[in-house]
């Protein structure tokens, strides 16, 4: 699984971290430059007003770590090695480098991206369009399991960005639909899972069709020997930029689930647990912009008082809610993951996941929080039998247990 944490507590990933490190320094003593530049906005990085645009619309306010650090080395048309969690915001930080890059003028292929997965090909194609948006940017994935003719028929009519899986581009180069000649940007993303997943031949054969003048990006969680090799082998004085691990923690965190069994129950149990939030300052997370309105109008049509943001809404709007919440004249807030980073407010000691996250990581960034400040919290998760799967990753991903939510939940608060 992507981004898998090693087996164990918080100590045993740090001594990985330091091992990792240990292993790049003597390795890679001759090779690295490292990176460490910092742009706190992205107004800051000098990109394209359209890109910005379209980061924004996108629901991008303050760039994250990897992206503070990340999107500006790869614009100046720099190798780069980015090591960071999965979840951290790899996919915009490349694909924003790709975006500001390109001639937009020149329909040809000029960033080919690769990937292990043809969900994450695919991930990463919606991505780099909706970021691209105002841009008017072509992207295509090419990825097994869809129809080669098809693909060649789309390829032929003109693409700037290919992403796809090793298999599926190789074939594509090789019967020469994908043409390398305008390719200036080559870029790995997962270049573990893609290392360890076999491609490493193939993803040779796919470099050597390269112009030799191109730009590399290798993205990945960790740096295992073979993807050193390929660093070594394919790049040019990269600059490599080393996200750590996230400094945020469950420690103090008391967590719990309700079993609602489906879907439909789950407003009730809202409901009834609605007293308990409005004593305190609490935040629900759901996984769509859309239900995001729709429980706010539940909500609210049953005389509940509750704000909402979500990626939809322009930002001065988001700011105005964000100011109502932080300073406690509005106590329940109802959002998605998407702004889950964005929301640090001291004050918020209960967390609800109306909807489980789809991604095991995403629920330290909802519920998990800067251990420096000694806060306790209280986390409730809603859980169908759909969940039940997801709710045993999350508790095996943290090594927590997640107990059943006692009646007394008002005490624990």
């Amino acid at each position: 699984m992507a981004g898998e944490a090693p087996e164990g507590s918080q100590f045993d990933t740090r001594q990985y971290d330091n091992r990792m490190n240990e292993l790049l320094e003597s390795d890679g003593q001759d090779f690295f430059t490292s990176y460490d530049e910092v742009y706190d906005s992205f107004d800051a990085m000098g990109l394209q007003e359209n890109l910005l645009r379209g980061i924004y619309a996108y629901g991008f306010e303050k760039p994250s770590a990897i992206q503070q650090r990340g999107i500006v080395p790869f614009c100046k048309g720099l190798d780069v090695i980015q090591q960071a969690q999965s979840g951290t915001g790899k996919t915009a930080t490349f694909c924003s480098g790709v975006l500001q890059q390109l001639d937009y003028g020149l329909v040809e292929c000029q960033a080919l991206v690769l990937a292990p997965t043809r969900e994450l090909a695919q991930q990463i194609e919606k991505v780099m369009r909706a970021l691209g948006d105002y841009l008017g940017v072509k992207v295509h994935a090419c990825v097994g399991g869809t129809s080669v003719r098809e693909d060649q028929r789309i390829l032929s009519s003109g693409v700037h960005v290919v992403v796809g899986t090793p298999g599926r581009v190789f074939d594509m180069l090789r019967r020469q639909s994908l043409r390398p000649d305008y390719i200036k940007m080559f870029v790995l993303d997962e270049a573990d899972e893609m290392l360890s997943r076999g491609f490493k031949d193939q993803i040779y054969d796919i470099f050597q069709l390269l112009p030799s003048e191109v730009q590399v990006g290798v993205f990945s969680a960790t740096m295992p020997p073979e993807a050193l090799e390929i660093t070594r082998k394919f790049m040019n004085k990269p600059v490599r930029i080393l996200v750590k691990r996230d400094e945020l923690t469950l420690e103090g965190i008391k967590q719990f689930h309700v079993n609602v069994e489906k879907e439909d129950w789950k407003l009730e149990t809202l409901c009834d647990l609605y007293e308990t939030l409005a004593i305190t300052q609490s935040v629900i997370f759901v996984n769509t912009r859309r239900k995001v309105d729709w429980l706010t109008d539940k909500m609210r049509s049953r005389d509940h008082t509750v704000s909402a943001t979500h990626g939809d809404m322009d930002q001065n709007t988001r700011d105005i809610i964000m100011r109502e919440f932080r300073s406690g004249s509005s106590r329940v807030l109802i959002t998605t993951d998407l702004l889950a980073r964005g929301i640090d407010v001291q004050q918020v000691s209960l967390v609800i996941n109306y909807d489980l996250p789809t991604q095991p990581e995403n629920y330290l960034h909802r519920i998990g929080r800067s251990g420096r400040f000694g806060r306790k919290g209280v986390a409730i998760n809603f859980v169908t039998r759909e969940d039940e799967r997801m709710l045993v990753d999350i508790q095996r991903f943290y090594n927590v247990v997640v107990e059943e939510l006692p009646s007394n939940v008002a005490d624990l608060l």
